[in-house]
């Protein structure tokens, strides 16, 4: 692969596997923390809270290798409200920018941007008003990131190894199904899709697609009642009973997301369907029986 060198703001669950998967492609890699790694790593992390402006102008003063792409992933934390919202993907966004000029930046944003209600199919060009501030937040850190001639991705629901809300309801025995909405859709993307789409674009030239959004999702359309009926049958696990939904931190939205513009790209999803991931994932599972298993025993 022809790679850049890349910095990748936020060395999390994306963030990790992301710049060992560039650094094994050959690229150079530096990843910025708010805090410190509990392991060595063979890239340089640089403990910076992007939203500190001088934290981060002086980790671009100091950096060994400067970038040529950027790939903001960092995440506001568990619980994350408004201000960390704020912090993270739009103060974070300006302060790369600033200290970055001229480098483009992709920018992980959420699938939670739409908010259709009507289980409507949305691609990059629907409407976009949520209700919550949060997302509006997250269409500003858009914003800057287009400024910069890079790109934003709208990543549908996060799961891989360690995991999965659904996986993880269902065996903890907390899941439930929703009676006002049993058609209600739910988009799912594994983390290596993610990565995948990431490399994808950083291979073809991130300057290929300035400016441009795209939705990154796997693909096949899957209400919640089909998910947790689905998981009910293959883990041979009783199916949740019915109850009242409750909004997450995504809120209650109903809609199929296109992942049309990517594929037309030349990306495809490696686990084109969420239960495609729970097969051919070898750790999804285990990992997730682990977490509840020591969830019980904390």
């Amino acid at each position: 692969m022809n790679l850049p060198s890349t910095l990748i703001a936020g060395h999390g669950y994306v963030g990790a596997v992301l710049a060992q998967t560039l650094h094994d492609e050959g690229a150079a890699v530096t990843a910025l923390n708010r805090s410190s790694q509990p392991n060595s790593t063979d890239y340089p992390v640089v403990i910076v809270d992007i939203s500190d402006e001088s934290n981060v102008a002086s980790a671009a003063a100091n950096l060994d290798n400067p970038p040529e792409a950027i790939i903001h992933c960092a995440a506001s934390g568990r619980g994350g409200g408004v201000k960390a919202y704020e912090a993270v993907y739009v103060e974070g966004m300006k302060n790369l920018q600033k200290n970055f000029p001229g480098i483009p930046i992709i920018f992980t944003s959420s699938t939670g941007v739409y908010g259709q209600n009507d289980g409507v199919t949305v691609t990059e060009t629907s409407e976009t008003e949520p209700g919550r501030e949060t997302a509006q937040l997250l269409l500003e850190g858009e914003s800057l990131a287009l400024s910069t001639g890079g790109i934003a991705l709208r990543l549908a629901g996060i799961y891989g190894p360690g995991r999965s809300i659904y996986l993880q309801r269902i065996l903890e025995e907390t899941a439930t199904i929703e009676p006002e909405w049993p058609g209600r859709y739910i988009n799912q993307i594994h983390r290596e899709d993610i990565i995948s789409a990431i490399l994808h674009l950083l291979t073809a030239g991130v300057s290929a697609y300035a400016g441009r959004i795209f939705n990154v999702v796997d693909g096949t359309p899957m209400t919640q009642r089909e998910c947790y009926e689905g998981l009910a049958a293959g883990l041979d696990l009783p199916v949740p009973p019915e109850a009242l939904a409750k909004p997450g931190p995504r809120g209650l939205t109903n809609k199929i997301v296109s992942s049309a513009a990517l594929k037309a790209t030349g990306w495809e999803p490696i686990y084109p369907s969420y239960f495609d991931g729970l097969k051919n994932d070898p750790q999804l599972i285990p990992s997730l029986w682990e977490k509840v298993e020591s969830e019980k025993g904390a």
